[in-house]
């Protein structure tokens, strides 16, 4: 009877048990960790298109073995798409339902004992401003709970960024770092002003891709092809290049090794942090240096480690580059250390370097600049500043402190009497009294009565009410110090003032920016401010994308690309060399020694436009083919380097995490030279300070900058009649010091035919034996000079 009793209450029971257990979240458990797995916790906007991304590039083949579990937290439980997605990849990925607020929820996942927290942004939120301030407070959330937590986080506002400095525990220098998507995205399509196709080259250089080159492909897609395989990679250097200069070090890996060394890893003399320096001249490199390179993998990078002059000195198969057995090479190393393997900084690994001369070098740049001038004053009959002569007495050079190194190009530009600061305090970025807006406006007359050429013009669409985007991020790398004064391109914005009056205090410190209140759509706007004669049209929106229709979001931006392209100026633009009466309005506002008449077409314009939704890519040529499910990188315009869009910047929180100095390469190659000190300043909110120009802030210019040379005239011209791209790269070493990186070729080399193209696409770091045309430029990373360049370095063919 008990037994009865007790059955039929268990069974009138069953139905709560199995309520009971529905409800009990199927996400809700504790992660527990695999001994001697390190695992990542990854949250903010966790969708199945944000994870599909992240997974794709985090779990890439080329990777080798990332033995690096993925933990997910989000407050709401995964769709059908992402749990299928996690369980496609179970052995590497759990999901957690929880927040990243709650200190229980952040216990579950092991915060504390994550190798990293990762914090996504929404890259399509209508507000960006509270979509940062959201993820900065998951990031106190968990830098309360764990001050030693390693975090990386998206943020969409660069000057969002500053509330991160208040943050107490929040520290660069322990691993913490921020991926401001304004300002790498601004950057790149300002460094695409300087070198077309430049945006394309760096964003598939830190993406993990793959490629598959096919015979039914045409030619210029397998170059392209070839190029996506390229990555970021960073490996130290044998002992077999210690003593080499960067220059002899870098035409060995190419010529003996087929790697492209880019930059190295330098360690100040006075013991403080470590500084990335690219292309770097004439100084001695120290022992265990960390190399910089760009390879097809992780495999074809450990050849610097493995070279011994001694062993492999007569070898001429680079694959047979192995370890050898000197004694000095035995040393024990834990593996390649590759941006794509998992890694702490690399200070950690390479130790204390004694001093070197390549380090006193560095420390005290002035030297060789006082040493250049003090040569050639001695050399000439006149006094001789910068390389150049002068007409001032040579005590007076010596004597005013801020005269020291002072471009004399800059002469005619300022009053020496009355104007002392001429860069930021930082030495980093040119710099100019703050102008009213009002000062820097032109009306459609004045703009046509100005003879423009050779500028970079801004189409910009806006709202008064939209976002900021930040345009200091596009104008401040085209500022960078390390440009001559007169070699600075003009910007002329087009777009509506009333927005552009909530931007101007962080423009109003930098020099050469025109507003022209009016409509990128608007031909005879853009036909006044000589669209034609540009060096580069860049087309933005501010505007907040439609939630009802997310495809409409780049509807002006592709509107205004189809607009300039169907312009014809022929019959219709002055020549500008007749207007002699305008030589004081040329002098003020771009460069006079570089006039060349511009295309008739508005097809040959040189044209960058951001896209926010990658498949509107479609819509920008209308001769290409393209599938419209074709991945970004993989269409024409991409290929080409005329668009653009965010979500290319996603893999590089795979990179950060993977290798913090990747990220800081890429930043320094592409923001002109942004440093912590200057972020420091800007988070003021007072926007740049002007400085005197002391011997150490105008040691900064000492860097170098991105560049696009043509052979088809110059001194490199005889390298396109039918030479290899090896000869090019050896002889612009040793003779300019320039690195090439790349080139930027016609789509159909040969324009005979009806159908030919002017179009120029993308080929990253070419084979040694790869052939050279007339046609192509050539993308290089070239050294300060400290007189007038023997290139011309504005002209962007077509």
């Amino acid at each position: 009877l008990f037994l009865l009793v007790g059955l039929a209450l268990f069974a009138g029971s069953i139905p709560e048990i199995i309520d009971i257990v529905k409800t009990f979240p199927k996400y809700n458990g504790t992660y527990l960790s695999d001994r001697g797995r390190r695992h990542i916790v990854v949250c903010g906007h966790i969708t199945y298109e944000s994870v599909s991304h992240f997974l794709k590039d985090f779990l890439h083949e080329d990777r080798e073995d990332v033995d690096v579990e993925v933990v997910f937290l989000h407050r709401t439980p995964p769709g059908l798409e992402l749990e299928g997605l996690i369980k496609r990849h179970f052995t590497t990925v759990t999901f957690f339902q929880g927040s990243i607020m709650n200190t229980v929820d952040l216990q579950r996942v092991k915060v504390h004992e994550a190798d990293a927290c990762l914090v996504l942004a929404n890259k399509y939120c209508p507000d960006p401003d509270a979509e940062d301030a959201a993820n900065i407070m998951r990031v106190i959330s968990m830098k309360n709970y764990c001050e030693e937590s390693r975090i990386i986080i998206q943020l969409m506002q660069y000057h969002n960024k500053a509330y991160l400095l208040n943050i107490p525990s929040w520290d660069w220098k322990q691993g913490d770092d921020v991926i401001c998507l304004a300002e790498l995205k601004l950057g790149f399509i300002a460094q695409s002003c300087l070198a077309p196709g430049f945006s394309t080259m760096m964003a598939n250089l830190f993406a993990m891709r793959s490629f598959i080159t096919s015979p039914d492909m045409a030619a210029w897609q397998n170059d392209y092809l070839q190029g996506t395989g390229c990555e970021m990679y960073t490996e130290t250097l044998s002992p077999s290049f210690s003593g080499m200069t960067f220059s002899q070090a870098s035409e060995l890996c190419f010529v003996k090794l087929k790697l492209l060394l880019l930059a190295i890893e330098v360690k100040p003399i006075d013991g403080g942090d470590t500084k990335i320096s690219i292309n770097p001249q004439s100084s001695k490199m120290p022992a265990n240096t960390v190399g910089f390179f760009i390879a097809q993998s992780a495999e074809e990078v450990k050849r610097a480690w493995f070279y011994c002059k001694a062993c492999h000195e007569d070898v001429k198969d680079e694959n047979l580059i192995k370890k050898c057995k000197c004694k000095h090479l035995m040393t024990f190393r834990k593996g390649v250390r590759a941006i794509q393997l998992v890694g702490k900084t690399m200070a950690n690994k390479t130790g204390a370097t004694p001093a070197t001369p390549f380090s006193a070098a560095l420390s005290k740049p002035l030297l060789n600049i006082k040493n250049s001038v003090m040569a050639k004053e001695e050399n000439g009959s006149k006094p001789v500043m910068n390389g150049r002569p002068t007409n001032k007495p040579a005590d007076q050079q010596k004597n005013g402190k801020m005269e020291v190194g002072i471009a004399d190009d800059q002469a005619k530009d300022f009053d020496f009497a009355k104007t002392e600061m001429k860069y930021d305090s930082t030495g980093m970025f040119h710099w100019t009294p703050a102008r009213s807006i009002e000062d820097c406006i032109l009306d459609r007359n004045q703009a046509a009565m100005t003879v423009l050429n050779g500028h970079v013009v801004v189409c910009l669409f806006a709202d008064p009410d939209s976002p900021l985007i930040g345009l200091r991020n596009l104008v401040m790398p085209l500022r960078a110090s390390n440009f001559h004064y007169h070699e600075l391109k003009h910007v002329v914005i087009v777009g509506a003032v009333d927005y552009l009056r909530r931007e101007w205090k962080t423009l109003q410190n930098l020099p050469k920016i025109s507003v022209l209140n009016g409509s990128p759509l608007s031909r005879a706007d853009l036909r006044a401010v000589n669209v034609n004669l540009c060096d580069m049209c860049v087309i933005l929106s501010a505007k907040v994308p439609s939630n009802d229709d997310p495809t409409l979001a780049d509807k002006e931006a592709i509107l205004a690309s189809l607009n300039i392209k169907a312009m014809t100026f022929g019959d219709i633009i002055t020549n500008i060399e007749s207007m002699g009466d305008s030589k004081d309005a040329l002098n003020n506002m771009g460069d006079t020694t570089v006039k060349r008449p511009g295309p008739i077409y508005g097809t040959n314009v040189p044209m960058i436009t951001e896209l926010v939704n990658d498949s509107n890519v479609q819509f920008l040529d209308q001769d290409d083919d393209d599938d419209p499910d074709t991945e970004l990188y993989l269409t024409q315009p991409f290929a080409c380097g005329t668009a653009f869009a965010v979500s290319v910047l996603d893999s590089l929180m795979s990179t950060t995490y993977f290798n913090q100095n990747a990220l800081t390469l890429i930043r320094s190659l592409i923001t002109g030279g942004a440093t912590p000190e200057l972020e420091i300043i800007l988070a003021e909110g007072a926007g740049l300070r002007g400085g005197y120009s002391t011997p150490d802030t105008l040691s900064h210019r000492d860097r170098c900058r991105v560049g696009q040379i043509s052979l088809s005239d110059g001194p490199l011209a005889t390298f396109g009649e039918g030479r290899k791209y090896q000869d090019l790269f050896v002889a612009s070493l040793r003779n300019y010091g320039m690195l090439c990186i790349g080139l930027y070729r016609l789509r159909d080399a040969a324009l005979t035919t009806v159908d030919a193209t002017s179009k120029r696409y993308v080929i990253t770091n070419p084979p040694f034996d790869f052939g050279l045309l007339p046609t192509d430029q050539v993308y290089v990373l070239l050294p300060f000079e400290r007189k007038q360049s023997r290139f011309s370095f504005s002209e962007t063919e077509v």
